[in-house]
């Protein structure tokens, strides 16, 4: 996969897709769209990555590229988001992570084993798949996500976008981004932009409510897998914020590996490659099994 930096955000995004096989599962009535990254012919060991709340699989557009050299990498658009159909029951975390489950087992076959990490919302999609399928998740790893720690809504307002157009919209999502995702407004990128313009787009899930639900705790508790988790010290939708988020985490699950990321926002993986992807590399690396 090319360098980033010097190609068109759209023309990134493509490519990528290009170099994707995408697969469907079913979803109530409707469909589950899946991407799987795979150089290795069938034989690599399988990493599962969720994205956040009103997002798809662009949300790992940094992250692909370094995973795909050991894993597949396969990614879906998570129900309600992306391209994928709504859920039938839209209103409950572990519902929604059976479709998940069951999705993952149509597309790599069911007893086939694999690591899931979530990103924010998708921490609670990984944490209950992980809970649902036992010692089939290699691994569970968790960044940035809601509903650790105390409870509470997010203090982030953000701008409304719909109703703009051009430049205006333009800039209403690099003002949304700083707010939200990326703390340093000097990472907040074209790509970053067309990111955050084309999921919004296509969100029609509430999950912020899911998030703070409860259900990520309930299902850690139950987890069977070794768990990991990162946070971005400067987390904006962390209520707590980022170091008391780690903080409650390993009093909760004093085994687990737990991260803080300086100076980072809550969209980590993208403000700050350069430090979240060889930890997590190195936190999948423990359950990667023999080559």
């Amino acid at each position: 996969m090319n360098d980033q930096s010097t190609q068109d955000p759209q023309t990134i995004l493509d490519q990528m897709e290009q170099q994707a096989v995408r697969s469907e599962s079913p979803c109530g009535d409707g469909k589950m769209v899946w991407r799987m990254w795979d150089r290795s012919g069938g034989t690599a060991p399988v990493v599962v990555l969720f994205h956040g709340g009103a997002g798809s699989w662009r949300h790992w557009v940094r992250t692909i590229p370094v995973l795909v050299d050991t894993y597949r990498v396969l990614v879906p658009d998570l129900p309600g988001l992306g391209e994928s159909d709504i859920p039938p029951d839209g209103d409950d975390a572990f519902a929604i992570a059976t479709i998940v489950a069951d999705g993952i087992d149509h597309v790599i076959g069911a007893g086939t084993r694999y690591d899931v990490v979530g990103f924010s919302f998708g921490g609670t999609m990984a944490s209950c798949v992980g809970a649902i399928r036992g010692a089939q998740a290699r691994s569970v790893t968790i960044i940035g996500s809601a509903g650790v720690g105390a409870l509470g809504g997010s203090q982030v307002t953000l701008e409304k976008v719909r109703h703009l157009e051009g430049q205006a919209r333009w800039d209403t999502h690099r003002i949304n981004l700083n707010r939200l995702m990326i703390a340093d407004p000097a990472k907040i990128d074209d790509l970053a932009i067309t990111i955050q313009d084309w999921n919004t787009i296509r969100s029609r899930l509430r999950t912020p409510a899911i998030s703070r639900s409860g259900a990520i705790l309930k299902a850690i508790d139950a987890l069977q897998s070794p768990l990991n988790g990162m946070w971005g010290e400067l987390d904006a939708p962390a209520n707590p914020k980022g170091p008391e988020r780690v903080a409650s985490l390993r009093a909760r699950k004093p085994e687990a590996d737990i991260r803080l990321i300086p100076k980072t926002g809550h969209w980590a993986a993208y403000e700050s490659p350069e430090i979240v992807h060889p930890i997590l590399l190195e936190m999948l690396a423990r359950t990667r099994p023999p080559a």
